[in-house]
């Protein structure tokens, strides 16, 4: 198991605590739905699983591209859920 994993494992307490405003912050950017893509995370009221920018990115495509070929998700979505995830990772490292 990688330190990384070690140190997620460590903050799976601060996953669980997560605020009324942080939950609402969340819908509106990322739903899980089984009746949706079997429950894959995907932006909120599109198809499109959160995955996918992640690959995009991966690949070093810009989020420009991946907005183009994604119309459904909005600049706002897909920059909020970055920030949600830069936010976890780095909590989860520093914990």
């Amino acid at each position: 198991m990688s330190l990384l994993s070690l140190a997620c494992l460590r903050s799976l307490a601060y996953l669980k605590i997560v605020t009324a405003q942080e939950k609402a912050s969340l819908a509106s950017v990322v739903s899980v739905n089984s009746a949706i893509m079997h429950g894959t995370p995907c932006f909120t009221g599109t198809r499109v699983p959160v995955q996918t920018l992640l690959d995009y990115i991966e690949e070093g495509d810009t989020l420009d591209s991946f907005l183009k070929d994604f119309p459904t998700v909005t600049r706002n979505q897909a920059i909020q859920f970055l920030e949600l995830a830069k936010q976890q990772l780095i909590e989860c490292v520093s914990s």
